[in-house]
C-alpha cells in the first residue's frame, strides 16, 4: 500500500490557543480511515486544513505525494468530499447540478456524470428537483458531485448525519465500494463508533487537539496476550477456580475470566473433570466504543 496522505507536525493557533497541536498520520491508499474525537477535539479543523479550506500555523500536509502549500492546486486536485452538509441548487434538478459542478474540473464528460450517478444509485431520480430528495438521496448526490474529478482522497465530515438506519447503510456501501473498486482513500469523521467499527480500517482518536492513539479496528484480539472470556456454567466452579488460583467476575448465566488464548482449553477441561457443565465459551472483544471511551477518559475529558 502506497501513502495516500501524510500529516506532518501540523499544528493551528487561533486567539493564542493551540487548537491542533502537532498532529501527525498517514493514510494509506485504499484504506477507510477514521477520525475520532469528544466534541471540540480539533476534527473538523483537522480536516478543513486537509481540504485547504484553512490554513496551519505549522507542518506539512502531502496529498498523493504534493505539498499542500507548495504545489496547492495540484495537491487538492487528488481530493474531493462534503466537509458538514453538501450544498446544492435545490431548484435544479440533480442532474443539472451536477453538470453545474462538473463545468469547475476539466474533462468531465456526460459519460463521467452518467458513471457516478449510477455508483451511488440515483439513476431513477436524477432527473427530478433536488427539492424532492430525501436527506439520504441529497447525501448521495453530494457524494457523486465529490467524485466526478477522480480524486484520490476523499473527505467526508460527518457523512451519516441525519440519516435513517438504511440511508446509514448505503453510505457505508457506497465508501467500501470506492476502496474495492476504485482503490480510494477515504476518510471518515463521524460520532456513530458503532458505524465507525463497521466502516474503517484504522481509527485516530484526537483529544484537545492532540493525536492520543491509532488504532487498527480489526485487530485489537491480536494486539493483546491476555483476553476476556465468557463461560455460560451451571454453579460449583467457584472453589475449583480459587484452587487454582484463577480470578473470575461472576455475571449473569456465568463468569468472566481474563486468560491467555493457551490457557482456555486447560480451564474447560479442568472444569469438565469436575463434572461443571459448560453450555457455552466466548471471546469478549472490547468494542470500538469501549477503546475510545477508555483512552479519552484517561485525560479526564468529558465525552459530549
Amino acid at each position: 500500500m502506497g501513502t495516500a496522505l501524510e500529516l506532518k507536525n501540523v499544528t493551528k493557533v487561533m486567539k493564542g490557543k493551540k487548537i491542533i497541536d502537532d498532529v501527525s498520520f498517514t493514510v494509506k491508499s485504499g484504506e477507510v480511515f477514521g477520525f475520532l474525537g469528544p466534541n471540540g477535539a480539533g476534527k473538523t479543523t483537522t480536516i478543513r486544513m486537509i481540504a485547504g479550506l484553512m490554513k496551519m500555523t505549522s507542518g506539512e500536509i502531502f496529498i498523493c505525494g504534493k505539498d499542500r502549500e507548495k504545489e496547492f492546486e495540484e495537491a487538492l486536485g487528488h481530493i474531493g468530499g462534503i466537509v458538514e452538509n453538501p450544498e446544492m441548487y435545490k431548484y435544479l434538478t440533480g442532474y443539472q447540478n451536477l453538470k453545474q459542478y462538473a463545468r469547475m474540473s476539466k474533462g468531465v464528460t456526460k459519460q463521467k456524470i452518467d458513471e457516478v450517478v449510477e455508483f451511488v444509485g440515483l439513476t431513477n431520480r436524477i432527473h427530478e428537483k433536488v427539492k424532492t430528495y430525501s436527506l439520504g438521496m441529497r447525501q448521495r448526490l453530494g457524494l457523486a458531485q465529490s467524485l466526478l474529478h477522480d480524486p484520490d482522497v476523499m473527505i467526508l465530515d460527518e457523512p451519516t448525519n441525519g440519516l435513517d438506519p438504511a440511508g446509514i447503510r448505503e453510505i457505508r456501501d457506497h465508501l467500501r465500494k470506492l476502496t474495492r473498486e476504485k482503490g480510494m482513500s477515504v476518510i471518515v469523521s463521524s460520532h456513530l463508533l458503532s458505524e465507525m467499527e463497521m466502516m474503517c480500517d484504522r481509527i485516530a482518536i484526537i483529544q484537545n487537539g492532540k493525536l492520543v492513539n491509532i488504532q487498527n479496528v480489526h485487530d485489537e484480539a491480536e494486539a493483546e496476550t491476555a483476553h476476556r472470556y465468557f463461560f455460560e456454567v451451571e454453579s460449583g466452579y467457584a472453589s475449583i477456580l480459587k484452587e487454582k488460583g484463577i480470578e473470575y467476575k461472576e455475571v449473569e448465566k456465568g463468569i468472566e475470566m481474563e486468560l491467555e488464548k493457551d490457557q482456555v482449553p486447560n480451564v474447560i477441561k479442568m472444569l469438565i473433570e469436575h463434572e461443571v457443565r459448560i453450555f457455552e465459551v466466548k471471546l469478549i472483544s472490547k468494542s470500538l466504543e469501549d477503546r475510545f471511551l477508555e483512552i479519552t477518559e484517561k485525560g479526564g475529558t468529558t465525552i459530549a
